[in-house]
Protein backbone atom coordinates (compact mmCIF):
# COMPACT_ATOMS: atom_id res chain seq x y z
CA UNK A 1 0.00 0.00 0.00
CA UNK A 2 1.36 3.37 -1.05
CA UNK A 3 1.90 6.16 1.47
CA UNK A 4 -0.10 8.58 -0.68
CA UNK A 5 -2.98 6.23 -1.44
CA UNK A 6 -5.24 8.31 0.84
CA UNK A 7 -5.00 11.23 -1.61
CA UNK A 8 -7.36 11.44 -4.57
CA UNK A 9 -4.71 11.87 -7.25
CA UNK A 10 -7.02 12.54 -10.15
CA UNK A 11 -5.89 14.09 -13.41
CA UNK A 12 -7.24 17.58 -12.52
CA UNK A 13 -5.47 17.52 -9.14
CA UNK A 14 -2.18 16.45 -10.75
CA UNK A 15 -2.49 19.17 -13.41
CA UNK A 16 -3.20 21.75 -10.69
CA UNK A 17 -0.02 20.85 -8.80
CA UNK A 18 2.03 20.80 -12.01
CA UNK A 19 0.73 24.29 -12.82
CA UNK A 20 1.72 25.52 -9.35
CA UNK A 21 5.24 24.16 -9.88
CA UNK A 22 5.49 25.75 -13.33
CA UNK A 23 4.26 29.05 -11.90
CA UNK A 24 6.96 29.00 -9.22
CA UNK A 25 9.66 28.37 -11.83
CA UNK A 26 8.30 31.13 -14.10
CA UNK A 27 8.13 33.62 -11.22
CA UNK A 28 11.73 32.83 -10.24
CA UNK A 29 12.93 33.49 -13.78
CA UNK A 30 10.84 36.69 -13.98
CA UNK A 31 12.28 37.93 -10.67
CA UNK A 32 15.85 37.28 -11.83
CA UNK A 33 15.28 39.09 -15.14
CA UNK A 34 13.22 41.97 -13.72
CA UNK A 35 13.42 42.60 -9.96
CA UNK A 36 10.09 43.48 -8.39
CA UNK A 37 8.98 46.81 -6.93
CA UNK A 38 6.64 46.81 -3.93
CA UNK A 39 3.24 48.40 -4.58
CA UNK A 40 -0.15 48.93 -2.97
CA UNK A 41 -3.17 47.31 -4.62
CA UNK A 42 -6.55 46.32 -3.16
CA UNK A 43 -4.90 43.98 -0.67
CA UNK A 44 -4.59 45.71 2.71
CA UNK A 45 -0.76 45.76 2.56
CA UNK A 46 2.10 46.73 0.28
CA UNK A 47 3.20 43.65 -1.68
CA UNK A 48 5.78 42.43 -4.14
CA UNK A 49 5.08 39.97 -6.98
CA UNK A 50 6.28 37.13 -4.76
CA UNK A 51 3.97 38.21 -1.93
CA UNK A 52 1.00 38.32 -4.30
CA UNK A 53 1.93 34.92 -5.74
CA UNK A 54 2.07 33.40 -2.24
CA UNK A 55 -1.27 34.95 -1.26
CA UNK A 56 -2.76 33.86 -4.58
CA UNK A 57 -1.55 30.28 -4.19
CA UNK A 58 -3.02 30.12 -0.69
CA UNK A 59 -6.31 31.44 -2.05
CA UNK A 60 -6.20 28.89 -4.88
CA UNK A 61 -5.59 26.06 -2.43
CA UNK A 62 -8.54 27.11 -0.28
CA UNK A 63 -10.81 27.50 -3.31
CA UNK A 64 -9.84 24.03 -4.54
CA UNK A 65 -10.34 22.45 -1.12
CA UNK A 66 -13.71 24.12 -0.72
CA UNK A 67 -14.71 23.10 -4.25
CA UNK A 68 -13.73 19.47 -3.67
CA UNK A 69 -15.35 19.32 -0.26
CA UNK A 70 -18.56 21.24 -0.86
CA UNK A 71 -19.60 20.40 -4.41
CA UNK A 72 -19.96 17.40 -6.66
CA UNK A 73 -19.24 19.51 -9.73
CA UNK A 74 -16.15 18.77 -11.87
CA UNK A 75 -12.85 19.81 -10.30
CA UNK A 76 -11.95 21.58 -13.56
CA UNK A 77 -14.37 24.34 -12.59
CA UNK A 78 -12.69 24.73 -9.21
CA UNK A 79 -9.28 24.83 -10.88
CA UNK A 80 -10.53 27.48 -13.29
CA UNK A 81 -11.92 29.55 -10.43
CA UNK A 82 -8.61 29.17 -8.59
CA UNK A 83 -6.65 30.31 -11.66
CA UNK A 84 -8.92 33.36 -11.95
CA UNK A 85 -8.33 34.17 -8.26
CA UNK A 86 -4.54 33.94 -8.67
CA UNK A 87 -4.67 36.09 -11.82
CA UNK A 88 -6.79 38.76 -10.08
CA UNK A 89 -4.52 38.84 -7.01
CA UNK A 90 -1.39 39.02 -9.16
CA UNK A 91 -2.80 41.81 -11.34
CA UNK A 92 -4.72 44.02 -8.92
CA UNK A 93 -3.78 42.77 -5.44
Amino acid sequence: RSRVSWMAWTKPVAIFFCCVGALLVAMTIWEIRSPTVARKGWLPLTTTRGDRLFIGLLAAAYVNLAWAGLTDLPQWWGAGLSAAAVAAIMRWG
